[in-house]
This record gives C-alpha cells, structure tokens and sequence, in this order.
C-alpha cells in the first residue's frame, strides 16, 4: 500500500525530531565519558525505566509476539520466558542493586571489582568484552531484518526502485530497508549518548501508548461485530504435555507453523523455558543496553525501582497492542497477504494487519511508533557497544589518557564501525526467530554458567570465568551445526554442560581470587549465597558487619513478582476479549501481588540500602 500525506508527514515529523535531540544533546554528550555513555548517572530513574521499556518495546519482538498471539492464543504469554521477561523481577528484586552498588561504565570494568586487574582479572574481562560485541551484533542484526521485513509491505518496493539505480533480489528488500533505517538511527545515538537516547525515548514511548490504545480499540469494536473462529483451547493459558491446538478446517497452514517452531510438545518446551530462564536470571543482565540503563541510575534504590517499573509499563501497553492486531488478523486473514517470496510468512500479520485496519492518520503514528521502537532498541544495544569498544578497549589499552573530545571522536568512530558490521551480519540473516533462537538459547546458553557462579560462590576465579565463557561461547557456535533442525533451546544444556566444566576445571586449575579483593567486594556488594569463608574473615575485621540474609525474602518476592508480571500479559487479552469474569479475576490477583509486593519489597529498599551505605562508610 501507499502511505498517504498525512502518515508520511507524522513519519518524517518523528526522524526529524530525534535528530533534532541528537543535535541539542551533543554538547552536553561530549562533557566526558560518563556523560556520553550513562548520562552522566543524573537520569531520573522513571525516565530510566521507560526507555528500557521503549527499547524493549521493538518492531521484531513485537512481530513475533503477534505471531505467537495469532497462533497459540493465551499460550503465548509463556512463550516470552525464551528471553525470559521475568529477568526484570530478578533485577527488581535484588539484582539491580547488587550491579549498581559497582559504581563502574560496563559489565567488563565491573569484572575488576570481582576478580582484580592481575592476569585472571585481565583474561574475564576480554571474554566479557568479547561477548558484549557479539550479542550486540546479534541483537542489531535481529532488529535490523524485522525493521526490513516490516517497512516493505509500506514502502513497496516497485515506488522505491524507481529511484533506487540498481536491482535488489526480492529476498534482499527487507535487508535494504534495514540499511536505510539503521542508518538513520545511527545519527542521533551517536551523536547525543545515553541522554540523547532515553529522551527519544521518551517521546517514542507516548506514540506507541497512544497507538496502542487505538488497535486495542479497533479490535473491540470488530470483535463485537463477528467472533472469533479458533480452537477451544486458544482462550486459556493453561496447557498439558502437548499443545492441543489443531487448526485444522479453520485456517490452513497454521498447525505446520507450530510444527516448524517445535513448541508442539508444550511441557517439555516450557520446563526447558523455566530452567533456562532461572538461571539466565539469576546470572544478571547480559552486557547490553538493560545493563548500561542500570549502571546509569543515580543510587542502587533507583537501580531496582527502575528495573520493576520497566514491566508495569511495558506489559500491559504493549500486550494491548499484541492482542489487537492479533485478534484482527484472526477475524480478516482472508483479507491479508502474508505471501513472502511465494510462501506463507506469519511474521507478517502485524504489518499486514497495519496495512489494512489502522486509518490514515492514526497509520502515520503507528509507524513512526514502530519505527522509534526500532530506534530505541538499535540505539540501546549500539551505545552498549560503543561503551564497551570505548571504555574497555580503546582507554583501557590504547589511549588511557584521552580527552574528552578525542572520547567523543573514537565513540563516533566505533559506532559506525559496528553498524557496519551488523549490517553484514543482518544480510545473512533467514528470519526474525532463527536469529532470537540463537541470541536467547545459545548465546545466552554461554553466558549463564560463569555469569550464575560469580555472584554467588567465593572461590570461583578469574581463570574459572574466562574458560566457563570460553567453552560455552564455542560451543553455542559449533554444537547447532551437529544439530541442523534441533530448536536451540533444547540444546541448552549441552551448552550448560561445556560451560559449567570450563568454570570448575579453570577454578580449581588455579588458587583463589586474592583475599582483599573479594573482601572489599563482598562488603560492597554484599551478596547472599556461598561466601561464608570471606564473610568470616571480614567480621573478624569488622564486628559490626551484618552479611545478607535476605535470600528467602528475595525468592518470594522473585515468586510474587512474577505472577504479577504474568498477570499483566494476561489482562490485555481478557479486556480485548471482552471475557470480564477472566479480567476481574486477574485484576485481583494482581492486586493481592502488588499488596505483597509493597509489603515485602518496596519497604524494605531504602532500610537495606540504609544499611549497606552505613556498612560500607
């Protein structure tokens, strides 16, 4: 289709005003490196918030949350924990603050305070270094074919190639699109930072409300004119051993999608789901854009307030928007053309459901929404990127004594170095779900065994981190190609496995970090877990000093706080729905939750913080 004046116009309207912000927070950017990349810690931590839950709100992620809407119903909520979204209750809880108590740029500086700067310090910090810029390239490179498959059912491409001189295969449009529009984003993150960043942020946050509420709405008033013809069992949440979803006789093609996602034997899929996404929760947040908005907060206490507000906004906004185009999708699909390069593609009931419900207008702010919502997750994960390039490269051993405007030069110049290289990495990309899969199970895979251990075990060391890394990063990149056609997820824990033996035999292969550093980082950090050798000895030090004993505290909260944030991805189904009975029930749980929570969370943030700061004067 052809966009009309006026969404052109509201398209066009946004580019410009976000570069506009890049430009006006270019000064204050180049100030020095913390203003650069964490805006200098003086963000208010709800502003925080919501763009950590702007940059989550994404066009591929919500792509695919449609997609899984469309064909599993109420079942899809659980499918989300691949990520898992409930990492953000782990952070709320005690996470956040435990990383923010840091006081460093990056997850690699934070790799000082645990292991020191000797050899061991060195090697676990080039491994996270390493890790950061290749699930960055990953993350840009997943955003980067969704934004390209999204925008050329807008954009057609025989309009574009009159003014394009030169002839573009019909499987790489999207990946041109993609050019396009990185490049755009590219602009105003480098120029303004973090600060730069949240403010775009901000504003794109308000559109995707505003846009939200309208689908929401539009699927209402068509769902009370017709209803919806699905399986019995897409209208509950709950499910057995296997799916028990057919499709058949309603709409072809769907039972095959299921079948090609191997989520067919749903409780295998989401034991597999849970252990996973324990553990990945439990390590913290991988080096990305979640972690640079944490390490921006202005105190530990804003830290965590920041991560739980993240899931109050993000949820029940973006859920209402799922459920909408998901449900219209549903009532028109004989209406949409979802043929991508001669087959069925369901990843393209959202821009086909866009295409043909939204008005003119309203069609304009919906993707200028989408469009920012790539902004803000290209930005997020770009700026990441350049911090770690920037602080842990180029200062730590290039040019220890750079200046604040030779900083700001290598940050341009590291920034477009990894847009480039995502680029080529988006080119290779199949789809949307075949880069997630990679980056959520086996990346990820890779990165939990060390990133579990070292919060939570003394004796782990330097050497113990870098080889657990070390073999769970080659082995998320060599194990699939024994397994062509095996959903990732279930390779997890061969990727575990590798990971875990890398992390005991590099531990015990060498002796313990040295005494003074873990003393200093368990004073500071004060973590709970297998420390009672070092908590010893620095109350022997200090008699004063009060270890953590929290732990059962935290887990019911983790607990409480994930059933509330489930509820909140509930809610918008029974409220499009129109099933009142469901909504007030999950209304009510939420709300026994929320009272939990206050009780047992909210209140006891500042004591704890009180107590940490009087301990560690």
């Amino acid at each position: 289709m052809q966009l009309a004046p006026v969404d052109l116009f509201i398209i066009l309207a946004y580019l410009g005003a976000i570069i506009v912000i890049g430009l006006i927070m270019k000064r204050r950017a180049r100030l020095g490196k913390d203003a650069y990349l964490l805006g200098g810690k003086k963000l208010p931590w709800y502003m925080l918030g919501l763009s950590n839950a702007s940059g989550m709100f994404d066009i591929s992620g919500t792509m695919l949350l449609v997609t899984w809407a469309f064909a599993y119903g109420l079942k899809s909520i659980w499918i989300p924990w691949l990520w898992p979204v409930f990492n953000q209750i782990f952070l709320m809880v005690y996470l956040s603050m435990w990383l923010r108590r840091s006081g460093v740029t990056t997850g690699a500086e934070w790799i000082a305070t645990r292991f020191g700067t000797g050899r061991s310090g060195t090697l676990s910090h080039n491994i996270v270094v390493v890790y950061a810029l290749i699930s960055a390239l990953g993350f840009l490179a997943y955003g980067f074919i969704g934004l390209g498959k999204f925008m050329m059912l807008f954009l057609p491409w025989e309009y574009v190639s009159l003014i394009v001189p030169f002839d573009v295969p019909e499987e790489y449009i999207p990946h041109v699109y993609g050019v396009i529009f990185t490049l755009i984003a590219m602009s105003y993150t480098i120029l303004g930072g973090m600060t730069s960043i949240v403010w775009a942020d901000v504003l794109q946050f308000v559109i995707m409300t505003v846009s939200a509420i309208a689908v929401g709405i539009i699927a209402m008033n068509a769902l009370s004119e017709q209803a919806l013809a699905v399986p019995e069992s897409w209208h509950s949440p709950w499910f057995g051993w296997e799916l028990d979803m057919d499709w058949d006789g309603i709409i072809a093609g769907v039972n095959q999608h299921i079948r090609d996602d191997g989520y067919s034997l749903f409780g295998i899929f989401m034991m597999m789901m849970i252990f996973k996404g324990i553990l990945v929760s439990a390590a913290g947040p991988a080096p990305n854009y979640d972690m640079q908005k944490i390490l921006s907060c202005r105190s530990p206490k804003e830290a965590s307030l920041m991560s739980g507000f993240v899931s109050i906004v993000l949820m029940p906004v973006r859920y209402f928007m799922v459920v909408g185009f998901a449900v219209l999708g549903l009532l028109y699909y004989e209406d949409l053309n979802l043929l991508v390069a001669g087959r069925v593609d369901f990843e393209q009931i959202l821009p086909a459901a866009i295409s043909s419900f939204v008005p003119a207008g309203l069609l304009g702010l919906l993707l200028a929404g989408l469009l920012a919502a790539f902004m803000s997750t290209f930005a997020g994960t770009l700026n990441a990127a350049q911090a770690y390039l920037v602080n842990d490269i180029y200062l730590k051993y290039v040019n220890p004594g750079a200046s604040n405007r030779k900083i700001g030069n290598m940050s341009y110049l590291f920034g477009v170095i990894v847009v480039a290289v995502s680029i080529g990495f988006g080119m290779f990309a199949e789809n949307v779900n075949a880069i997630l899969q990679w980056i959520v199970s086996a990346l990820f895979g890779s990165y939990v065994a060390s990133n579990v251990i070292k919060w939570y075990w003394w004796r782990f060391n330097g050497y113990g981190y870098f080889w657990g890394m070390v073999s769970g990063l080659l082995a998320a990149m060599i194990v699939p190609f024994f397994f062509p056609g095996v959903l990732h997820l279930y390779l997890f824990p061969v990727f575990l496995a590798v990971s875990v033996a890398g992390c005991i035999i590099g531990t015990y292969a060498y002796p313990p970090t040295d005494e003074r550093i873990l003393i200093d980082f368990y004073r500071n950090v004060r973590p709970w877990g297998f420390w009672k050798p070092v908590h010893d000895k620095l109350v022997s030090e200090d008699p004063s000093f009060r270890g953590n004993t929290f732990f059962g505290r935290d887990m019911f909260n983790i607990l409480i706080g994930t059933a509330a944030q489930t509820t909140l991805m509930i809610i918008p189904f029974y409220l499009v729905l129109g099933r009142l009975a469901e909504l007030v029930t999950t209304l009510l749980i939420f709300i026994i939750c929320a009272i939990l929570l206050k009780r047992f969370w909210y209140d006891h943030i500042s004591s704890q913080e009180k107590l940490h700061n009087e301990q560690f004067k």
